[in-house]
């Protein structure tokens, strides 16, 4: 399915269905999971919230609304989210199940490569679905008393959408094993050492530390940052020379561009870019 919604035309703090919200904060919009009566499952209606919201994102290529950054969390105190709402998978058939994984995980690659980095303040339960909606991220932080895992063995599943995939790219083959058929959570603490967060803030400061970061983000070139995730997300699966062949293509790509021309004068004159995206 897909949406058209111009960014521009919500207002702060716009609630697009009773389980998202989502607030414009040039230049970042923070995303908000919300069903905390429900740990903030992730249900069909957030699925197609998701999709609507980042197919806007994505389909702004002039940055229009002025959206560098997003920030992506769950509402209260206790859960990112818990991943798919159980209650929705009990009777699911075999053709079901291959379906819904399948959108799953054409919501969670769009937020990967929606041209925005996206950061993760996990705070609380991150578990099954919502782990992998994290890893979906460009970045995670993670609250002191989050907890990461994925359980889905410990219900005769094994995850939908994209957990097998992009778990081992992230933390290595051994060390995501040991999630995926332990089923068990590990602490945040233990996710920073993995490599699985790259910031652990205390719960009171997540999303402050978490727009901090995405401030600094959004003060570079945003033609330089998108090509950057661009790079890494799709230079991972090449061969090195293949990976390094595209990085070359994409840096010369960069060097045709307003913002390179730009940053390059505002860098010898001493004075702060002005940057247009173009």
């Amino acid at each position: 399915m897909e949406y058209a919604m111009d960014l521009m035309d919500l207002t702060e703090r716009t609630r697009t269905s009773p389980f998202t919200l989502l607030e414009l904060q040039p230049p970042i919009a923070v995303v908000t999971l919300n069903r905390p009566q429900a740990l903030n499952a992730i249900n069909q209606a957030i699925l197609d919230d998701l999709e609507r919201i980042f197919s806007a994102i994505r389909g702004e290529s002039g940055g229009e609304s002025g959206i560098r950054a997003v920030l992506l969390t769950g509402s209260g105190e206790k859960a990112f989210s818990v991943g798919a709402d159980i209650a929705e998978l009990l009777r699911i058939s075999s053709i079901e199940g291959e379906r819904l994984a399948l959108r799953g995980q054409r919501v969670f690659s769009l937020i990967e490569n929606c041209g925005r980095p996206v950061i993760a303040c996990i705070n609380g339960y991150a578990l099954g679905g919502g782990c992998e909606l994290a890893l979906a991220c460009t970045l995670r932080i993670a609250s002191e008393n989050a907890r990461l895992g994925q359980p889905e063995v410990k219900i005769g599943l094994a995850p939908g959408y994209g957990g097998t995939q992009r778990l081992p790219r992230l933390i290595g083959k051994g060390a995501a094993l040991k999630m995926l058929l332990t089923g068990e959570p590990v602490t945040a603490a233990e996710a920073l050492r993995m490599g699985l967060v790259e910031e652990v803030a205390p719960a009171g400061e997540l999303l402050a530390r978490g727009e901090r970061l995405a401030r600094v983000i959004a003060a570079n070139a945003p033609l330089a940052v998108r090509e950057s995730i661009r790079a890494v997300i799709s230079g991972c699966d090449l061969p090195l020379e293949n990976a390094l062949a595209q990085e070359a293509s994409l840096f010369g790509l960069l060097c045709s561009t307003d913002d390179k021309a730009e940053g390059t004068l505002a860098f010898l004159e001493k004075r702060p870019a002005q940057w247009t995206g173009k």
